[in-house]
């Protein structure tokens, strides 16, 4: 099976975008190099969703960093799925949490962290992270890292 045997959206004609959370768009295909540990890193720049007091948008850029197993997801069912948060009211950290914990049930990767870097509202951004391992004892490893070190370097951001 070839991948692109494995996708739906992806060499689509037509591409129907929903304006509400959707995560029945996410789409996976088989990990061609399962023997590996390598990261993947999606970026999202152009995030948007809505703030759900002001009913204002939220704009950040999005982080995505795994080290797949068995399954990854397809970059433009991804797209889409982002894009369906777009009139979604959602508190920073609420979007951050609930597109790692939707990713790991779709793909159960090894790892898996969501960074959400948000433009300042009244001078402050906001940069909530979420990451998830597998349990297995090098993946914890590096999430236990990853949180306890996140910020000790002031030049980095996220």
């Amino acid at each position: 099976m070839k991948r692109e045997d494995e996708v739906s959206q992806l060499g689509s004609e037509t591409t129907q975008y929903h304006y509400t959370y959707a995560p029945e768009l996410l789409e996976t295909f088989v990990n061609a190099h399962q023997e590996n540990d390598y990261w993947v890193t999606l970026n999202a720049d152009e995030f948007t969703a809505l703030c759900p007091v002001t009913n204002q948008p939220d704009f950040g850029t999005l982080i995505i960093n795994y080290i797949p197993d068995i399954k990854m997801v397809e970059s433009k069912s991804l797209k889409l799925y982002l894009f369906s948060f777009i009139n979604s009211g959602e508190f920073h950290e609420d979007v951050v949490n609930k597109i790692g914990k939707d990713l790991v049930a779709l793909m159960a990767p090894k790892y898996l962290e969501v960074i959400g870097l948000f433009y300042p509202r009244g001078n402050i951004s906001i940069h909530p992270a979420y990451s998830y391992s597998n349990g297995e004892a090098k993946y914890a490893e590096i999430e236990q890292y990853r949180f306890m070190n996140r910020n000790l370097n002031p030049q980095r951001i996220g």
